[in-house]
């Protein structure tokens, strides 16, 4: 059987010989599977073992959709064991041709069939004119992603510039009146995007806050925070108030406050039950705001949540995560759940991942990554799809993964073009996500991206 996958004049293609109602057996343990994925029939898992170049031979079983890719089957076809819901299939050696395709199709001696599968890569886009990083991200309302401050070589940068995915390309445009890293981004509903806090120095917070105007092209100073602070969040409600949560000013906080951008005004508003920075913040469904985990000093982590009540503003505790952490990931998914996946825990880089429930207030444990990761990104694509890239585990890493809600389970997808660490992630409205700038191996990167 021919495996074949086209991209313009570019073609890869793999021949494969099929084995009928057998599995391996797996006498030793490097015949174990390197990943596991759902396909929904036979040649979809053909096509995944197309797509991972160390695959070298796959089983499909039948009753479960599960397809195992392997990479090393040496002296394995003599272990076969009979099942009927099993279909095994090896690689005939050296028929692999190295793809980057679009376009698949399956054909055999007595049947053929063609399909169109779109395959996952990523691609170089316009740099940066200034490598930063843990900068912020945002998406205004006519498309162009503004990028603002950040860590650069050598100082905490006030520069900000616009992607435009027409393009590809960057231009400058008014810088922040104050150079800041680890401060928030939103974007608010009169046309403005909200900078607050942040660090001007590794000892310094700021309480500073300023709007960038997308009609002008340049930022206003607005009324400053009542706390400065950095390591904190920024949720807008759905009332249009921006909640600003946590963080630390040389003291760890458990504060929040309101930002209306009708009165360009901040309110305190009640406090968190516990001090925390680093934490997640996500909106539910019924517009309350889910804080977790996060560190209250030097060395204790908290596997602690608590949910913000905006008509009340009151907070609530929640049920607790399975581990502490921090420099982790969360996205809300778009069955109302809410994932949390990978960093720190005061001892580990963690790999593993989970889910909260709104309706029940409790977490579950959901399937791990296949690597461990801090400082990395979470997007959620137009298929629901939840795709990690990038972090750092002891290394700057630039592989990606994705995570399936229904099946609770995480593929691997093509690395990124580069290893990179606290940079950003934005879903265009063209669907595909831009990666920015951040830190690897080179240092400071102004090399963005698209998966």
């Amino acid at each position: 059987m021919i495996i074949t996958q086209i991209i313009g004049e570019d073609t890869g293609s793999i021949i494969m010989s099929l084995i009928p109602d057998s599995k391996f057996q797996c006498a030793n343990t490097t015949c174990l599977p390197f990943i596991n994925v759902i396909t929904s029939n036979i040649r979809n898992c053909q096509v995944a073992c197309l797509t991972q170049s160390q695959c070298r031979a796959a089983t499909f079983h039948q009753s479960t959709s599960k397809c195992e890719l392997f990479s090393d089957m040496l002296n394995q076809n003599e272990n076969m064991l009979t099942d009927v819901d099993a279909t095994s299939m090896n690689i005939v050696s050296g028929t692999r041709y190295p793809p980057e395709p679009t376009t698949t199709s399956t054909s055999t001696t007595t049947s053929s069939t063609s399909t169109t599968t779109a395959i996952p890569k990523w691609t170089m886009t316009g740099s940066m004119s200034v490598a930063r990083q843990i900068h912020t991200a945002s998406i205004l309302i006519n498309g162009l992603v503004l990028v603002a401050g950040g860590t650069g070589i050598g100082s905490v940068l006030n520069s900000a510039e616009l992607y435009n995915s027409s393009t590809g390309t960057w231009i400058t445009t008014g810088s922040m009146n104050t150079a800041r890293r680890y401060h928030t981004a939103s974007t608010i509903a009169n046309e403005f995007v909200l900078v607050a806090g942040g660090g001007s120095s590794s000892s310094i917070s700021l309480n500073s806050a300023e709007l960038y105007n997308l009609s002008t092209g340049t930022w206003t100073t607005t009324v400053n925070l009542n706390a400065a602070r950095t390591y904190h969040t920024a949720s807008t409600l759905a009332n249009g108030l921006v909640l600003v949560t946590g963080g630390f000013n040389g003291a760890y906080l458990n504060s929040a406050e309101l930002y209306n951008s009708s009165t360009g005004t901040w309110t305190i508003t009640g406090s968190m039950n516990t001090a925390r920075r680093f934490h997640t913040a996500s909106t539910l469904a019924n517009g309350s705001i889910l804080v977790a985990g996060g560190q209250i000093s030097s060395s204790v982590y908290r596997n602690t949540a608590e949910l913000y009540n905006p008509s009340t503003g009151t907070w609530t505790m929640t049920g607790n995560m399975s581990i502490a952490r921090v420099y982790h990931i969360v996205s809300t998914l778009s069955n109302g759940f809410v994932l949390v996946a990978g960093g720190f825990n005061g001892v580990n880089y963690v790999n593993s991942a989970e889910l909260y429930n709104p309706s029940t207030g409790t977490w579950t444990t959901t399937g791990n990554m296949s690597i461990a990761r801090q400082y990395h990104t979470a997007s959620t694509l137009a298929n629901g799809l939840v795709l990690v890239a990038g972090g750092y585990n002891g290394a700057y890493l630039n592989s990606a993964e994705l995570y399936n809600s229904s099946t609770g389970i995480w593929t691997t997808t093509a690395n990124m073009s580069i290893a990179r660490q606290y940079h950003t992630a934005s879903t265009l409205a063209n669907e595909q996500v831009l990666v920015t700038g951040g830190g690897g191996n080179g240092g400071y990167l102004n090399s963005t991206e698209l998966y």
